[in-house]
């Protein structure tokens, strides 16, 4: 019979694609990882994976076997997921993600809620972006994940997870007090073609959103300067160096220098929470979404 915790393995290796990863992923020592992987090839007797490089990869037979372990491990998930149902005990562990401004803005006061409610559940959480958290969900690193999208930047959601939507989020432009549009109600974005802006890194769904837009509005964006921090941008807003589009949610307090002016039309981003179809009976996945969309209820 083959050995289940065996084909966890398989099956990390596959989904992270080495060595290294699958161990990164079980908490486990890269020598483990590959004395499980030689003793699944002779419960087999045939071989499973294959130098390539410096690395190794999965042969046709490998790929076969941990296809079909991630339908067995999703199985036993669901088996597991129905007895803690019965059972009704939110209890354990759960490891939950979200996005830097969700980590902040959101996820202290679900962690607050979720702890006095359930002092039986342990709940860490770390901060990923969606392409992080995604695949970490897929391969059961994550239970739950909090993600952003974009109507114009729709995240892929791959198969056999599922979403709840829990926010719309809008963003607002911060100008410094000095500006001349820093008194208005609200601006279109067409306004501020000339402005110097202050933004995220290329390639984050908010830095993209901004290169899009300022582009539809016939002027290529001048991004002087780049922060992962809310509150680095702010300071620079504040120093007068730029104009930065912040959202509203997990808002630092801004620097008595900055004036936040709404955009019109809003620009608005959709927050949801994903998880594994298979998980969805457990408690304590039903509990922690529904801490997120009562703490997102209290925002709104």
């Amino acid at each position: 019979m083959l050995n289940l915790e065996r084909l966890r393995v398989l099956y990390a290796v596959w989904t992270t694609g080495s060595v290294i990863g699958a161990a990164r992923s079980l908490h486990v020592t890269t020598s483990a990882v590959s004395q499980q992987m030689a003793r699944l090839e002779r419960e087999v007797g045939q071989r499973l994976v294959e130098r390539q490089g410096r690395g190794i990869r999965l042969t046709e037979v490998g790929v076969l076997l941990a296809r079909n372990a991630g339908d067995l491990l999703n199985h036993v998930e669901r088996v597991e997921a129905s007895l803690a149902e019965h059972r009704g005990a939110i209890a354990g562990t759960l490891a939950i993600a979200a996005f830097a401004t969700a980590a902040r803005g959101l996820l202290p006061g679900v962690l607050r809620d979720l702890r006095s409610r359930y002092p039986d559940l342990s709940v860490s959480l770390s901060e990923r972006e969606p392409h992080e958290a995604i695949p970490a969900l897929s391969r059961g690193d994550l239970d739950v994940a909090v993600v952003q999208d974009w109507a114009d930047d729709v995240l892929t959601v791959p198969e056999g997870l599922s979403r709840r939507h829990l926010l719309d989020d809008v963003f607002d432009v911060a100008l410094p007090v000095d500006h001349q549009l820093a008194d208005l109600d609200s601006v279109a974005v067409k306004e501020l073609v000339g402005d110097d802006w202050i933004s995220w890194s290329d390639g984050q769904i908010c830095h993209d959103w901004l290169i899009r837009t300022l582009r539809t509005a016939g002027a290529q964006a001048r991004v002087m300067h780049t922060a992962s921090e809310h509150s680095t941008q702010l300071a620079l807003v504040a120093a007068g160096l730029g104009a930065a589009v912040v959202p509203r949610l997990g808002r630092d307090p801004a620097p008595p220098s900055v004036r936040f002016v709404a955009i019109n039309p809003p620009p608005t981003r959709r927050i949801f929470a994903l998880w594994r179809e298979s998980a969805t009976a457990r408690p304590a996945v039903g509990a922690t979404l529904d801490a997120l969309k009562r703490c997102c209820t209290n925002l709104t």
